[in-house]
């Protein structure tokens, strides 16, 4: 089979396509063909000066069930790659494999900080600092879905313009939000917010918070990874702060978010009240496109590459 590597060297990320034996399954596990997966900028990040298998999540169909799946994987980019069933989640009839494919690592991200830890409710503010990345996007439909006030923050004023098609109440530069969203909130503030930026945006963040309000870390696209943090203000305010890396979480309690998940979000996937946002769709071929594509930045939701 024909399977895509990743890593990082000093002139920039190198892709590489590379024929390899079919994988088998062990117990827990089911061989997917897969037929689309998406990017994420993490992986990107993450790049190691070895290679390593690409794509974190992909959509296809079991070899032997031919069931359609979608779920969380490593070396998606492959023509096969082995799903942990823990981590398979049923493929809705009304979603194609490539809007399938947009939907695992971002939305169970989303649903992480906005349900899990997050405990959004419907009527509170949820700011998104950087929404038009993958998660940005997911959250921003997820925030809506729950009955949330939806403010997002972008540095372009056409990403600004499609955020407000997709639902955003309120749209901000990422600049200088801080200045302007209690003004747009009745000096409430955020009672969530996602940092899909990184340190450069910390002090502004916890500065838009209403009181016991929660701060989700979960991109460092600045490359910003410290900042100073005013305890003060986090004690006094009763604030939150928290992240939603997998990096060191146990397969059990990655799973026990993937039943949430399918228990709280995925009906919604299927009756079509949330569906997730595709910028562009690219042959698999066409990977390393894909990927200068995302490192531009120019897009809004996910990238999707497919066989």
């Amino acid at each position: 089979m024909n399977a895509y590597y990743l890593r990082n060297t000093p002139s920039g990320l190198e892709v590489a396509l590379r024929e390899l034996p079919v994988p088998s399954p062990k117990v827990g596990e089911r061989l997917i063909r897969v037929h689309a997966a998406s990017l994420n900028r993490g992986e990107l990040l993450g790049a190691t000066s070895d290679w390593k298998p690409a794509g974190a999540e992909l959509a296809g169909e079991d070899v032997t069930t031919g069931e359609r799946w979608m779920g969380r994987c490593r070396g998606g980019f492959a023509q096969y790659a082995l799903l942990d069933d823990r981590e398979a989640l049923p493929i809705p009839s009304s979603l194609s494999f490539e809007q399938a494919a947009a939907v695992p690592l971002t939305f169970l991200v989303a649903y992480d900080m906005l349900i899990e830890q997050g405990r959004l409710r419907a009527a509170e503010w949820l700011l998104i600092v950087g929404a038009s990345s993958g998660v940005g996007v997911a959250s921003l439909r997820m925030g809506k879905l729950l009955g949330a006030q939806v403010a997002v923050t972008s540095s372009s004023e056409r990403k600004l313009e499609r955020l407000t098609s997709l639902g955003a109440d309120v749209v901000l530069p990422t600049q200088s939000f801080a200045s302007s969203l209690r003004e747009r909130t009745g000096g409430h503030g955020a009672d969530l917010i996602v940092n899909a930026v990184g340190g450069s945006q910390a002090a502004a963040c916890l500065s838009s918070l209403a009181y016991q309000g929660r701060l989700a870390i979960v991109g460092s696209l600045d490359g910003v990874l410290s900042a100073q943090l005013d305890l003060g203000s986090v004690h006094e305010q009763r604030l939150q702060i928290f992240g939603v890396s997998n990096r060191l979480r146990s397969a059990t309690a990655k799973a026990e978010t993937v039943a949430g998940f399918r228990r709280d979000v995925l009906p919604a996937l299927l009756d079509g009240r949330l569906t997730p946002v595709i910028d562009q769709v690219f042959p698999m071929s066409e990977l390393a496109e894909a990927i200068a594509v995302m490192q531009r930045g120019q897009h809004v939701g996910k990238l999707v590459v497919r066989w």
